[in-house]
């Protein structure tokens, strides 16, 4: 798959709410990288990126839209630019968050990202 499809899957899943099936999107030894989060989040392995996506499972409902993806000279990395119209399920609080997403795709597997999320927004409407 390539790094377009495979980000597209991803987005599509969290839309979904496809919770469980998001983490075999990555590489077994995958890194994400969240530098906006608090206390700058960063998640090794698949096993990692299960435990944070079973998290948002039943906490949050998130729609994606504006989506604009980037190519860079790097085959397998890109750029992709889009909002969360989201909705925080515990406290009936609806948000909109802006997110940035470097991903670097090997085999069609996500082996590393960085994303910046707009935390802030998400944890106003958590609490």
């Amino acid at each position: 798959m390539a790094p377009r499809e495979v980000f597209d899957r991803l987005v599509r899943g969290i839309a979904e709410e496809r919770w469980d099936e998001l983490p075999d999107l990555y590489a077994e030894d995958a890194v994400v990288d969240q530098p906006f989060a608090p206390n700058t989040s960063r998640l090794e392995g698949r096993e990692a990126l299960r435990k944070h996506f079973a998290m948002a499972a039943g906490r949050v409902r998130l729609r994606t839209h504006n989506i604009v993806v980037h190519d860079t000279i790097d085959p397998e990395v890109i750029i992709a630019e889009f909002d969360y119209d989201g909705l925080a399920l515990e406290t009936g609080r609806s948000f909109r968050a802006s997110n940035i997403q470097v991903l670097r795709v090997r085999d069609g597997r996500i082996v590393e990202s960085r994303d910046y999320h707009d935390h802030a927004a998400l944890a106003a409407a958590l609490q």
